[in-house]
């Protein structure tokens, strides 16, 4: 089964942004879908890099990384990012995953077979 992990900003962002990781993980749980949410593995954060070394560590059991708004404004995204690019994981827009997921569901739903 695929795996993904979640990237996206939070330094300097309202809350660490945790409510948006939380409610993107509660998606993708919803979906069936096995992941990683670094605001679990971080609930009361340490330095950048404390933090870093364990989102890394993660993210090497994962084959997919889920990218979430202003990712690419973050340094600790962006080197998940790149990690994931040079090791050959896929890179996917979470909310792109999150909503074809959905209307898959839907679509499951309003059919006669």
């Amino acid at each position: 089964m695929k795996r993904i992990y979640l990237s996206g900003p939070m330094t300097n962002m309202l809350d660490l942004n945790f409510p948006l990781f939380h409610s993107t993980a509660a998606s993708l749980r919803a979906a069936g879908h096995s992941f990683i949410n670094p605001a679990e593995l971080n609930p009361d954060p340490g330095t950048w890099s404390e933090c870093m070394r364990r989102d890394i560590a993660a993210l090497m059991d994962c084959d997919t990384v889920a990218t979430l708004p202003g990712w690419e404004h973050s340094k600790g995204a962006r080197l998940e990012v790149l990690i994931a690019e040079r090791l050959g994981m896929t890179v996917v827009i979470a909310h792109d995953l999150t909503f074809r997921e959905h209307a898959e569901s839907h679509i499951k739903l309003n059919t006669f077979e």
